[in-house]
C-alpha cells in the first residue's frame, strides 16, 4: 500500500549530507541552534498569550497552566531530540513521520506544521503590534485606531478624567486616548456611573504594523541563515535582559489580593451548566494549551538540522537547553504578572506592559515611581524587539518544512529553490510571509493562538508515537541521543500532549479537521502522483519487513488516547448533546490515527511497494472530497447550534 510508503532513512540522512550551491549553508553550532530556540520561546508567550490565558481562561493559576505547559514541552523534546540527532534533516515533524509513519501521515503533519509555524508567526505579528502602538504613545505618537487590529476590534476614548478616576480604584490600568473595550474596562465604567457608550468609540479594519513586521523578517530571511541567527543573538540577549528586570522591579509590588480565588469558579451558563475552559480546572487546562503554542521554540530548532555544523551533537542541545532555560523564566514572569494586576484586565495585547503600569500607579509618591515610571518604555521596548527575533525563528521554520516537501516530490519543484547567492530557500519564505502578513493584518490573536496551539499538539502527538515505531522499524540506525525508558516515556509525553490538545475549545478542534480534510484533498489530487518515492532505485525500492516480535506499545498509546479522552468529556455534567459532540469529534482524529498506527505496525506486511496507483489517486481524491463535504456539514451544523451547546454564549 503505497500510502503507508516510508522514505528510506538511509536516503533521507544521504541528502542531509549534500553539498553545493543548491543545498542549504551549514553555518549554525549548538549555541547558535539554543539562541534560536530562546529566541522562538521567549516571545509571545511571556509578552502576548500569558495575559490571554489569564483573562479568559485561568486567572491566577494560569501559573499552573505554565507549568503543565512546560511539563509537557520536556517529555516532547526528549522525543524531538531522539529525530533530530538521527535523522538530521529540514522539515522537523514532517521528516520524522515520513521516515516512521509513511508519505500520507508526513503529509498530514506538514500541513499541520502551517498552522504552527505560518499562524504562529501572525500570532506574534499581533503581539507586536501592540506593543508598538503602546511604545510610540510613550513618544506622543497615536497610531490611527482604524489601523491598530484585526477588524472588528473595538477601541474606546476616554478623558483624562475619566482615565485617573479608574485608575484611582488600581483594579485596572488605563491611559488617557483610545484603549481596547474589554469586559474589565466595561465593569469599572459602571462602578463610576458610566459605559462605554459614554464616550467615542471605533473599529480597527486592519492592522498594519503586524503586516509590516511581517514583510521585514521575510527579507531578512531572504538574505542568509547565519546573518539572521546573528540578528536573532542580540535579540536573545536584549529581551532576556528585559524579562529579568520585569521580575525584579515588578516583584516587590505583587499584591496577594490579585491571587485570590487562586481557580476562579467555572463560569456556569443560563441553565447553570458549567462552560467548559471558562476558569475552574478546566480554565487552567485550556490555558495551558493556548499558552502552549509559545513553547514551540526547541520545534523550530529542528527545522534548522540542514543548516547546522553538527548536527547529531548540536540539535538535542539546542533543543533541551533552550526549553530549560525559558520555562524557568516563564513561570515567574507570570507569578509576578498575575500578582500585580488582576487577571481580569489581561486580555490586552501587551498584558506586560500593563501590569508595569499598575505598579507604577501603585508606586505613586514613593521611591520606585521614578524607576517604574522608566519600565513602562524599557519592557515595550524589549517586547518590540523581541517579538521581532521570535517572528525571525517561526518564519524560518515553515519554508524549511515547504522544502523538504518539495525535494520529495509532494509539492512543486519550484518550492525547493535556493538562491543562488544567499543559499536559503526565498520562494517559500517569500509566499510564507506573505500568508503571515495576510494574517497578522486580518485575523484575531486568540484564534490565531488556538490554532497554533492545536496544530503544534498534534504533531507532538506524532513524533512521541512515532520514536517507538521507528526503533522497531529502523533498530540498527545510529542514535547519537535516545529517549530514556521507552516506549513508558514517549507513550507519556502522546498523552500529555493530547491530555491539553482535547482542553482547546471545540470550535478550534473543528478548524483543525476542516484544515486538515483540505490538506488530503490537495494530497490526491497532486502530492501523491507526484512523490519522488515511486523514482527510488530497485535496491532502495526494496521493502524492508523488520524482524521480531511487533511492539503492543504504539497501539497501546493510541488506547490510551481514546480512554483519556473518554475521562475528559464522557463523564462529565455537562448536558448530555453537548458531552456528545464534545467526545466524538475528538475520538475521530484519535481513531484515524490509530487506523494508522495499526499497519504501520500490525500490518506493515501490506507495505509491498512504493509504486504509484492511479486507482489509489481517483479513489483517494472522491473520497477525501466526501470527507471534506461531509465535515463542512457539521461545522454548519455545530456553528447553528453554537449558542445551544455554550450557554447561550456566540
Amino acid at each position: 500500500m503505497s500510502l503507508l510508503a516510508t522514505k528510506p532513512v538511509e536516503r533521507i540522512i544521504a541528502e542531509a549530507q549534500e553539498t553545493g550551491e543548491h543545498t542549504l549553508k551549514r553555518a549554525l553550532t549548538g549555541l547558535d541552534l539554543t539562541f534560536l530556540g530562546v529566541g522562538a520561546i521567549i516571545g509571545t508567550g511571556i509578552f502576548v498569550l500569558t495575559g490571554q490565558a489569564a483573562a479568559k481562561h485561568a486567572g491566577p493559576a494560569v501559573i499552573v497552566s505554565m507549568i503543565l505547559a512546560g511539563i509537557v514541552s520536556a517529555l516532547a523534546a526528549f522525543c524531538y531530540a531522539e529525530f533530530a540527532s538521527t535523522v538530521p534533516i529540514s522539515g522537523s515533524a514532517y521528516a520524522y513521520g515520513y521516515a516512521t509513519l509513511g508519505e500520507f501521515v508526513a503529509w498530514i503533519i506538514g500541513w499541520d506544521l502551517i498552522l504552527e509555524y505560518a499562524f504562529g508567526a501572525a500570532t506574534v505579528a499581533v503581539g507586536w503590534s501592540g506593543y508598538v502602538v503602546s511604545f510610540l504613545r510613550d513618544f506622543g505618537v497615536e497610531f490611527p485606531v482604524m489601523f491598530r487590529a484585526a477588524p472588528g476590534t473595538e477601541f474606546v476614548h476616554l478623558p483624562a478624567a475619566i482615565a485617573a478616576q479608574l485608575n484611582e480604584a488600581k483594579t485596572i490600568a488605563v491611559d488617557p486616548g483610545w484603549n481596547i473595550v474589554n469586559d474589565a474596562l466595561k465593569a469599572e465604567l459602571t462602578k463610576i456611573g458610566h459605559s462605554i457608550s459614554h464616550f467615542p468609540v471605533e473599529k480597527s479594519v486592519f492592522n498594519l504594523p503586524g503586516f509590516l513586521i511581517a514583510v521585514f523578517v521575510t527579507l531578512l530571511l531572504v538574505k542568509g541563515i547565519k546573518e539572521s541567527a546573528n540578528f536573532n543573538t542580540a535579540i536573545v540577549i536584549v529581551k532576556t535582559s528585559v524579562v529579568v528586570l520585569f521580575i525584579v522591579a515588578g516583584i516587590g509590588f505583587i499584591n496577594t489580593e490579585n491571587f485570590t480565588p487562586f481557580i476562579p469558579p467555572q463560569r456556569v451558563d443560563s441553565l447553570g451548566n458549567p462552560i467548559f475552559g471558562a476558569f475552574g480546572w478546566s480554565g487552567v487546562l485550556t490555558g495551558a494549551a493556548v499558552i502552549f503554542f509559545a513553547y514551540i521554540g526547541f520545534d523550530a530548532v529542528s527545522t534548522a538540522a540542514q543548516e547546522a555544523k553538527n548536527p547529531q551533537r548540536d540539535m538535542p542541545i539546542g533543543i533541551l537547553g533552550s526549553l530549560a532555560i525559558c520555562t524557568v523564566l516563564y513561570v515567574l514572569v507570570s507569578f509576578v504578572m498575575v500578582g500585580v494586576v488582576s487577571y481580569t484586565q489581561l486580555n490586552v495585547p501587551a498584558p506586560i506592559a500593563e501590569a508595569i503600569n499598575a505598579a507604577r500607579i501603585r508606586a505613586e509618591g514613593t521611591f520606585f515611581e521614578s524607576i517604574l515610571s522608566a519600565m513602562p518604555f524599557i519592557i515595550k521596548l524589549g517586547a518590540v524587539v523581541g517579538l521581532s527575533s521570535t517572528m525571525v525563528v517561526m518564519v524560518m521554520g515553515q519554508p524549511r518544512i515547504f522544502y523538504s516537501m518539495s525535494k520529495d516530490g509532494l509539492l512543486p519543484e519550484w518550492a525547493a529553490k535556493v538562491h543562488p547567492k544567499f543559499r536559503t530557500p526565498y520562494v517559500t519564505t517569500i509566499i510564507t510571509g506573505a500568508i503571515v502578513a495576510i494574517m497578522a493584518g486580518f485575523v484575531r490573536i486568540d484564534i490565531l493562538g488556538e490554532l497554533v496551539s492545536i496544530g503544534t499538539l498534534f504533531a507532538f502527538v506524532i513524533v512521541s508515537l512515532g520514536v517507538i515505531i521507528m526503533r522497531y522499524t529502523h533498530p540498527d540506525v545510529e542514535r547519537p541521543f535516545k529517549v530514556p525508558l521507552s516506549p513508558a516515556f514517549p507513550i507519556l509525553s502522546a498523552l500529555a500532549s493530547a491530555y491539553l490538545m482535547n482542553g482547546l475549545p471545540l470550535d478550534t478542534w473543528m478548524r483543525l479537521i476542516l484544515w486538515m480534510s483540505v490538506g488530503m484533498v490537495i494530497y490526491f489530487a497532486y502530492s501523491y502522483k507526484h512523490s519522488h518515492l515511486a523514482f527510488l532505485s530497485s535496491e532502495e525500492a526494496k521493502v524492508k519487513i523488520p524482524e521480531g516480535k511487533v511492539p503492543v506499545s504504539p497501539i497501546v498509546g493510541v488506547i490510551l488516547l481514546i480512554a483519556l479522552t473518554f475521562w475528559q468529556f464522557a463523564f462529565t455534567n455537562q448536558p448530555a448533546m453537548q458531552r456528545i459532540v464534545e467526545t466524538s469529534i475528538r475520538l475521530f482524529l484519535w481513531l484515524t490515527l490509530g487506523v494508522m498506527v495499526y499497519f504501520l505496525t500490525y500490518g506493515r506486511k501490506q507495505l509491498t511497494s512504493y509504486a504509484r496507483d492511479q486507482r489509489v489517486a481517483l479513489y483517494g481524491l472522491i473520497a477525501s472530497l466526501v470527507n471534506l463535504a461531509v465535515w463542512i456539514g457539521v461545522a454548519y451544523w455545530f456553528w447553528e447550534h453554537y449558542a445551544e451547546l455554550h450557554g447561550g454564549i456566540r
